[in-house]
């Protein structure tokens, strides 16, 4: 293996933009990736497959097989796909929706506050460890960032030590400088920090290729 020290079974549920570039992303790091798909045999599905190596399966196998979850979902539809994966008793679960909806005209986090998306994923799977990460910047960085001139940063929140461990793991795979955030209350922090990726992406004019770094002096 190049990067990671381990062999995981990571399990992406979506293959939209953001399940798919972390699948992108994961390509020949040694790990075994699932794509949990509403229809593992469209031509898109196998498109994806024919460039990530990974297993087409249906979104409730997938997840039973794998150690490590990703939940790449439109949040308008993730508590009834997330319930439907069946029991996660003690599975890392990685949360990189945020809660995005239409608010006063504009788009903005619906959740914020006293709550995050990070927290009502927790909530759903209570057997699970949900750590909140890889809502911080968008897909193409998370397929590959080795062109940016600094490792992007990518902060991470959960209540599990050992599952952040794992999570950390995948993150420095994915080309990110993994840095913990505290617990899952912390999500509450990061999905308004993602907004501000989003505003400047989209709305400022920065575009897509570009993400946030630490930089220690």
């Amino acid at each position: 293996m190049k990067q990671g020290e381990t062999e995981m079974r990571i399990a992406i549920i979506g293959t939209g933009n953001v399940g798919s570039a972390i699948a992108r992303g994961l390509k020949g790091k040694g790990h075994d990736v699932l794509l949990g798909a509403r229809n593992p045999q469209t031509a898109e599905v196998a498109e994806l497959v024919s460039a990530t190596d990974a297993t087409p399966m249906f979104p409730a196998a997938a997840a039973a097989e794998a150690e490590i979850i990703v939940l790449a979902l439109p949040w308008g539809g993730a508590e009834t796909a997330v319930k439907a994966l069946g029991p996660l008793e003690d599975k890392t679960v990685i949360d990189c929706m945020n809660p995005l909806g239409m608010v006063e005209g504009a788009l903005g986090l619906t959740l914020g506050h006293s709550n995050s998306g990070g927290e009502m994923v927790q909530g759903w799977i209570p057997g699970a460890h949900v750590v909140k990460t890889l809502n911080q910047v968008g897909a193409e960085i998370m397929a590959k960032n080795d062109t940016l001139p600094q490792r992007p940063v990518m902060f991470m929140a959960g209540d599990d030590a050992a599952a952040k461990a794992r999570v950390a793991a995948l993150l420095t795979d994915l080309g990110f400088a993994a840095m913990d955030a505290g617990d899952i209350t912390k999500a509450r922090l990061l999905e308004p920090f993602g907004m501000v990726w989003i505003n400047q992406a989209l709305f400022r004019g920065k575009g897509r290729n570009w993400a946030f770094a630490a930089v220690e002096g």
